[in-house]
């Protein structure tokens, strides 16, 4: 039994498909096919049931698999110890982030990781939250910038910081010319939401639950619509189609200034609202959290990438620590 058999499993059974397997280890099918065989034979069990086109794991591969992944990341680990002897921060470090997180943070996020550790570049990958937790648990991400709350899975999770919700309406709205808007208001408005897969269309229904009910019935396709990313709804609200909600790090750093604007100066086509709903009363928010394994041994790079996102300027929100 070898590293390299155990490795081919894993992805044949993340792939479910030999062909992308091999691909995804460089290697030809007809190599990683012969490794598995022999490890089958080796074992004396089947790992996998091989039918026309598909690849199913068996209930004893399954554990297999599942084990083979531990002692992938143990060996990894003894790579990581000699390495960090030597400069602990040495080496990429692969982070998932959100795609409702990664527009917004990156940018600046990037550019602090290289002033500060330009020896751990960042190897970046946007996803669903579902996806980067299947990522995170196969070990090919290393952690991820996501948003709680999300399925326990045995990870570590530091928080990074709280970020209030901000409401979005056209400048032609009545309501456009306030300060500020409740979240009791809100939910007289026809709401643009995210596609289902985005965390943040269900912190959206959570400040406003009846829409949930829009999406599951032909009356939604008058009363709400979606869109597949927030730069999206933000021209749909500009277009009169409704109003949304936005993270606080999307809203263009002018948006919240007041300031006199000359005439040559176009007149902007959505407003940017703080939500209010009374003293005492939080505005709606989401947590921001980094997440990794708790077998992953390169501490140091965990908390230099929370000291590179809290050197960000991260407006609006509040850091945690």
């Amino acid at each position: 039994m070898t590293l390299t058999e155990l490795k081919y499993i894993v992805a044949v059974a993340r792939e479910r498909h030999f062909g992308k397997a091999a691909d995804a280890c460089y290697v030809s099918q007809p190599t990683l096919s012969v490794a598995i065989k022999k490890l089958e034979d080796e074992l004396e069990v089947k790992l996998f049931e091989r039918s026309a086109g598909e690849v199913t794991v068996t209930p004893l591969g399954e554990q297999i698999v599942q084990q083979a992944q531990s002692v992938l990341d143990q060996a990894a680990s003894i790579k990581e110890i000699a390495k960090r002897g030597k400069d602990p921060l040495a080496g990429a470090l692969n982070l998932g982030i959100i795609y409702t997180i990664g527009p917004y943070l990156l940018p600046d996020l990037v550019r602090q990781n290289i002033a500060r550790t330009p020896q751990m570049p960042l190897m970046l990958q946007e996803n669903f939250t579902v996806k980067l937790l299947e990522m995170l648990r196969a070990g090919e991400i290393d952690c991820a910038i996501m948003a709680e709350p999300f399925p326990d899975t045995g990870l570590a999770v530091a928080p990074l910081y709280d970020e209030p919700f901000v409401a979005v309406l056209p400048t032609s709205h009545p309501l456009a010319v306030r300060e500020s808007i409740s979240s009791d208001e809100l939910k007289n408005e026809t709401m643009l939401l995210l596609g289902t897969g985005h965390c943040f269309r269900d912190h959206v229904l959570e400040v406003c639950p009846e829409f949930a009910r829009f999406s599951s019935n032909a009356e939604g396709i008058r009363k709400s619509f979606e869109g597949s990313s927030l730069e999206t709804i933000k021209h749909m609200v500009a277009s009169g189609m409704g109003v949304t909600l936005v993270p606080r790090l999307s809203v263009p750093a002018e948006a919240l200034k007041p300031k006199a604007r000359s005439r040559k100066e176009p007149e902007p086509m959505v407003r940017y609202l703080p939500i209010h709903d009374g003293e005492g009363r939080e505005p709606p928010m989401r947590r921001v959290v980094l997440a990794w394994r708790r077998s992953f041994t390169r501490y140091e790079a965990i908390a230099a990438l929370r000291n590179a996102v809290y050197a960000c300027e991260l407006p609006g929100v509040k850091r945690l620590s």
